[in-house]
């Protein structure tokens, strides 16, 4: 779910808790004494995080499926017939939790009630009903793979739901990746434009710092509401939050 140059997409950090610690003890391995305690107890925490925990007994690729979870109980996201789109997806913990809302029994297989479209540079596990595209959302030969994704023999699907966890891997110069989270949710927000219904929603990530206040300008002035939240499942040291616009302005409007 991040993106930074050819490697672009993280995974979420509950894909491969063996494969998290494999790496973490890599890193530790490099840094001598004092990273192999700072790794350690990461490790802990990691391994001991409720929500961890909770998404490994309720079949969830990711802790991250309960920011999502969060969020749509909050503001009512996800209804019967919703055509979904999960920018970002990999590992595909937000495509599970809108799949089972998107089931008439809450199931994570059977009978689907929407659409949902999953897209991310990384590969994504199949999961039962989501149409995945592999590619960079940057790239416009990738947009028109989702455009055609969209398209029906009636013609093209609007959207209900957009929903990003994309953020760059940052690199620790503020003003460059400041550049880089604006880039993306900037992406984001005219695809909503583009081909989201006028009553839809958008979900972005984005981090408080340089940046922020335009960001949430931006929001602003293309959506009718727009509430931030950052959820309990966002770690506490994390400077992560969400920000949710309902109902687009219609673009003159937008640009008074």
């Amino acid at each position: 779910m991040k993106v930074n140059a050819k490697t672009d997409y993280k995974p979420g950090v509950q894909t491969d808790t063996k494969a998290a610690v494999k790496a973490a003890g890599k890193v530790a391995a490099k840094a001598g004494g004092k990273g192999k305690k700072v790794n350690k107890a990461w490790l802990h925490d990691h391994i001991n995080d409720p929500y961890v925990k909770l998404a490994q007994k309720e079949g969830y690729r990711a802790r991250a499926a309960y920011k999502l979870k969060e969020i749509d109980e909050t503001f009512g996201l996800v209804k019967p017939g919703d055509c979904v789109v999960d920018l970002g997806s990999t590992p595909g913990a937000w495509s599970q939790y809108v799949r089972r809302r998107l089931s008439p029994t809450g199931a994570a297989a059977g009978t689907l009630n929407g659409r949902i479209i999953g897209l991310d540079l990384l590969p994504m596990d199949p999961i039962e009903g989501v149409t995945f595209i592999q590619g960079d959302f940057r790239e416009a030969e990738v947009l028109q793979q989702l455009e055609e994704a969209l398209a029906t023999s009636e013609g093209q699907v609007r959207v209900d739901l957009v929903i990003s966890d994309m953020a760059p891997n940052l690199s620790g110069i503020e003003s460059a990746d400041a550049a880089r989270i604006a880039h993306l949710i900037e992406l984001a927000v005219e695809f909503a434009q583009n081909r989201m219904k006028p009553d839809g929603t958008l979900v972005v990530k984005l981090f408080h710092g340089s940046g922020y206040d335009q960001l949430v300008k931006l929001f602003r002035d293309t959506f009718k509401v727009v509430k931030p939240l950052k959820p309990k499942a966002s770690r506490p040291g994390s400077s992560e939050t969400f920000l949710i616009g309902r109902g687009l302005k219609k673009r003159a409007e937008a640009a008074q």
